[in-house]
């Protein structure tokens, strides 16, 4: 009996042992289980800021090595406020302004400009040369008596070598004495590269005194500006990326079903990192009192997102959200649609039991404006629609 008893103790040890292996093996494949589900959505997440932003080429930890040019800071700044939200959409002429830098810097007369990142589908709708010209303190006795010079600018056909072949763009009179930046239309010109990229040869800058004599570039100073120097001369191009056409396009055509959750895609999020990509501390959902349909903060941090790199202005925005229910009846402070008020009257009086009640959405939606830099290190300021919810409603 009492082998018999020390033999069923041992079976029942074992037994113990393997059903706690199980359940550790159980936990840990659970665990390894959940960490790839929310690494997938997280990944899933990434791609969806990508998307809606239109920067699916960077990197995410992209940093570039240049300085925004100072005008393009102020174009931001006079579009938008610190947070992006755009003043007035029809200040600019299209929804994208690029900044194309010169890559020339052993030249003092020949400039080009690579215009590889302008969007395939991107129309466009201006093209601004800026130079900057410079004081011209050297005194020659060819400038003896002139106050003015001239400038003459050249579409180079095919080489650098014969500038008198290009096709001259444009002439004007500058003063000598003075510096500030000059902007010329190029419109026509650029649009000609953009369609066939063989045809950019660069632009050549010739001066001249009234005599007829060359004078040294002043428009990039006596001595060739750095790569890093703000004062390089910048090719600028306004152009429209139809990104809301093409955005709500894409949403139609998936359906409804393809749309991510947005408490599905940030939950993993935020469970992992502690604190989400929007900024917000990961807590246990406690039980929500009763309150009707109202918008409240959404703050989108770029920082958390991985993109602080290579988005100059701003670091983040509020998007705001709505959140809260609608109660029937639905009273003037919910600005319900007609649509909406009858959905309630029918959930109300049950008369269906597939008719749920209103939802709680934004009835009204603002644009932001993002300076960036792109893959190529050119600076973009772009406006991107309905990216802030202004007010909630039932519908």
């Amino acid at each position: 009996m009492l082998l018999q008893g020390v033999w069923i103790t041992s079976i029942l040890s074992l037994l113990l042992r393997s059903a706690s292996f199980f359940r550790i093996s159980s936990t840990i494949l659970s665990t390894d289980t959940e960490r790839k589900d929310s690494s997938a959505v997280v990944s899933q997440a990434i791609k969806g800021f990508h998307e809606v932003f239109h920067v699916g080429d960077l990197p995410l930890n992209f940093i570039p090595h240049r300085t925004p040019p100072q005008f393009m800071l102020d174009l931001f700044n006079a579009v938008a406020d610190s947070n992006g939200i755009t003043r007035d959409p029809k200040i600019l002429e299209g929804n994208v302004v690029r900044s194309f830098e010169d890559r020339v810097h052993s030249d003092r007369t020949f400039h080009f400009f690579n215009l590889s990142s302008f969007g395939k589908h991107e129309k466009m709708i201006k093209a601004e040369l800026r130079m900057f010209r410079d004081k011209h303190n050297f005194l020659s006795r060819d400038s003896h008596g002139h106050h003015f010079y001239k400038l003459d600018l050249y579409e180079l056909l095919d080489s650098r070598l014969k500038p008198w072949r290009g096709n001259l763009l444009t002439s004007r009179l500058l003063p000598l004495y003075t510096q500030g930046w000059e902007v010329f239309n190029v419109t026509n010109t650029v649009s000609k590269w953009i369609h066939n990229s063989n045809e950019n040869n660069g632009i050549l800058a010739v001066t001249t005194l009234p005599s007829g004599n060359t004078l040294g570039s002043v428009l990039t100073g006596l001595e060739r500006r750095s790569k890093l120097d703000e004062k390089n001369a910048y090719l600028v191009i306004f152009s429209d990326d139809g990104s809301k056409t093409s955005k709500i396009d894409s949403l139609l055509s998936q359906g409804p079903r393809s749309l991510p959750d947005t408490d599905t895609v940030l939950a993993p999020v935020m469970a992992e990192n502690d604190v989400s990509l929007l900024g917000y501390k990961s807590r246990r959902p406690r039980a929500a009192p009763y309150y009707s349909c109202q918008r409240v903060p959404l703050y989108v941090d770029f920082e958390k997102i991985g993109w602080s790199g290579w988005i100059i202005s701003p670091r983040g925005y509020n998007a705001y959200h709505c959140k809260g229910s609608c109660p029937f009846p639905l009273g003037e402070s919910l600005r319900a649609t007609n649509h909406a008020t009858v959905q309630s009257i029918v959930n109300a009086l049950k008369l269906s039991r597939d008719v749920e009640t209103p939802c709680c959405v934004p009835d009204k939606l603002q644009s932001i404006s993002l300076l960036y830099f792109d893959d190529e290190e050119n600076v973009v300021l772009k406006q991107y629609d309905d990216m802030v919810a202004l007010s909630c409603g039932c519908h």
